[in-house]
């Protein structure tokens, strides 16, 4: 069993990449219209006419760039994938943890704050939502996520690398993903009470797969 590594998923869905400045933030702009009509209206009523509109440019130019909404979104959830590994990356940098467990519970918090304030993430999380495949043709999206988190806590704790570990992260990943969507489910914000229940269960787990790291 392997996780995919986060050089090998993610790959971009654009039609074309924008060389210019000025194309490059004309696609922000798409991809930010689109994560604010997510929110809005949701998915199946989602198109590259509203997009287009609520961008502020042509419909061709949407075209130029993205072949249907599926690919909007899926730059979209792109984008959600990199700033979620960047935040956590930021934090491992900015912030002293006593351990591994620790920074699981630094994951959760900062899945929990995009939710709460990134606009599109509520309705796309990391893809589910449009496509259980979204990130990558040949692996679905939790095993993309759980690669580039196995990635950020190997380079940061050096836990031993091994298809055990890749396994337990995996595990981990769809458990709390699991908790924290019932989570908000129940509260708009995240239910503080199953937000914890999260963090406890994916720190038992991991404890009982490699506890020995735990000191």
């Amino acid at each position: 069993m392997s996780i995919v590594p986060a050089e090998e998923s993610c790959q971009a869905p654009l039609r074309r990449r924008p060389t210019q400045r000025r194309s490059a933030r004309r696609v922000e702009r798409m991809l930010d219209a689109c994560a604010d009509l997510l929110d809005e209206i949701g998915y199946d009523a989602l198109s590259t006419t509203r997009i287009a509109e609520r961008a502020g440019v042509a419909i061709g130019s949407v075209y130029q760039f993205f072949p249907d909404k599926r690919a909007i979104a899926q730059a979209v959830t792109r984008r959600h994938v990199e700033s979620f590994v960047s935040r956590v990356g930021n934090r491992f940098l900015s912030e002293d943890y006593a351990g591994w467990w620790d920074a699981i519970d630094a994951i959760i918090d900062e899945y929990v704050e995009m939710h709460r304030t990134v606009p599109g993430f509520r309705s796309l999380h990391f893809g589910d939502v449009v496509d259980l495949n979204l990130l990558d043709p040949e692996s679905d999206n939790n095993t993309v996520i759980a690669g580039r988190l196995r990635g950020l806590l190997l380079q940061e704790y050096g836990l031993a690398d091994s298809e055990e570990f890749d396994l337990a992260i995996l595990v981990a990943v769809e458990a709390g993903d699991a908790v924290l969507k019932l989570a908000f489910r129940r509260d708009p914000n995240g239910a503080p009470e199953l937000v914890t229940e999260a963090k406890r269960l994916i720190r038992g787990y991991l404890s009982r797969q490699f506890g020995r790291y735990s000191d």
